[in-house]
């Protein structure tokens, strides 16, 4: 465990946490993403979405055009969205993307970009500098040239670490995200300290959902770890912004729940937690609505129905949703990642057990007690 000062964990802001709420309430769709693109300069093994251009013909789909951006944005924002993630593929890729930035800014939304952050060079950087998002979530993929070329197809490293820094200059606000899997499960202490020297918080995973939206079989993902590796790895990731005492008093404070308890089920399924349908969407590159990104559905296409229409369609379908009847009272729930859209992809149904997810949650509670429980003569 690195001795370096810790970052601090990120924490939604009460006030967003409440329009969020509110918005739950009244039905708004106060939180949306436009996957601009599926394409992206990187070919990443585990991406869930990657499709080239000749692919994207072969599908009989199109981009939807910036003016169609544009005035499916101004319609969502009429309807009450605030906030708005500009995701792909890589979303700088899409054509004109400075100019769609701006004029979306301008709509009065709260505008943050996902994006692999190779990019963020000469006039593009220039032009973020002069309008900013409100953040970029930038995905750190390792430590070395060595790992991004083996997992994302590029050499990229050293680029990125430098556009992160000159954003930071820039002070524009910057968050780094982790997918840990088997080609850069070696590089984990790194992106924490590579993080920690760039002052910025990390968002981490060890769990990569089966790509069915890419034509993926529903529980298969060929470059992921096993559950119990996917723990072993969590935990490392929790290690790097945690101290020991604190992994220990969560554990002594019933941070855990007990191990060898069943779940004990239920005669219905719980409906969706997240946001999911309920105040946010998801609008794919082709124009429809979701009310997840990770979920493979017909969706209800926005240019032909029109924003609100789509977006009762998704609250009937997200509110339609029951989780697994086995997952209700489940003592692992509040430390499981367990959700609609895994169980889909995981079992091609939401309404059944993720065993993936099950035994990787079950191996990380029992890793942390072996770890970090108080032994019986410390108590």
């Amino acid at each position: 465990m690195s001795d370096t000062p810790r970052r601090p964990s990120e924490v939604e802001p009460r006030w967003s946490a409440y329009i969020h709420q509110k918005g739950e309430r009244l039905g708004l769709p106060i939180n949306g993403t436009f996957e601009l693109t599926p394409r992206c300069n990187f070919n990443c093994k585990m991406c869930y979405i990657h499709q080239t251009p000749e692919q994207m013909a072969a599908s009989g789909r199109r981009e939807l055009t910036a003016q169609e951006w544009l005035d499916i944005g101004r319609a969502a924002r009429d309807a009450g969205m605030v906030f708005l993630l500009l995701t792909g593929g890589e979303p700088l890729v899409y054509p004109g993307f400075p100019d769609l930035l701006r004029e979306l800014k301008a709509l009065g939304l709260l505008v943050s970009v996902n994006s692999n952050g190779s990019l963020l060079t000469g006039p593009m950087l220039e032009a973020m500098r002069k309008d900013p998002p409100l953040r970029f979530n930038i995905t750190l993929y390792g430590g070395s040239d060595a790992t991004y070329e083996r997992l994302c197809g590029r050499p990229a490293f050293h680029q990125v670490v430098e556009n992160v820094r000159a954003l930071r200059e820039a002070g524009i606000p910057v968050r780094l995200n982790a997918s840990i899997t088997p080609d850069n499960r070696d590089d984990v202490e790194e992106i924490f300290r590579i993080a920690r020297e760039l002052g910025v918080h990390v968002k981490s995973t060890t769990y990569m959902f089966p790509p069915i939206r890419n034509g993926g079989a529903p529980g298969e993902a060929a470059h992921r770890f096993s559950p119990q590796d996917a723990a072993c790895y969590q935990l490392l990731c929790r290690e790097q912004t945690a101290t020991e005492e604190e992994l220990r008093e969560a554990v002594a404070n019933g941070g855990l729940p007990p191990e060898g308890e069943d779940c004990t089920g239920g005669g219905e399924g719980e409906p969706i937690r997240c946001r999911a349908g309920r105040s946010s969407f998801w609008l794919t590159w082709d124009g429809r609505m979701l009310p997840c990104g990770m979920m493979e559905i017909p969706g209800a296409s926005v240019p032909e129905l029109g924003f609100q229409a789509a977006w009762e369609a998704t609250r009937a379908t997200a509110s339609a949703i029951r989780l697994p009847p086995a997952c209700t009272g489940c003592p692992m729930q509040r430390q499981c990642p367990s959700c609609a859209a895994s169980c889909a992809a995981e079992t091609g149904s939401t309404s059944v057990r993720p065993d993936y997810l099950c035994e990787m949650t079950r191996a990380l509670i029992h890793l942390t007690r072996e770890k970090y429980g108080r032994k019986e003569e410390d108590t």
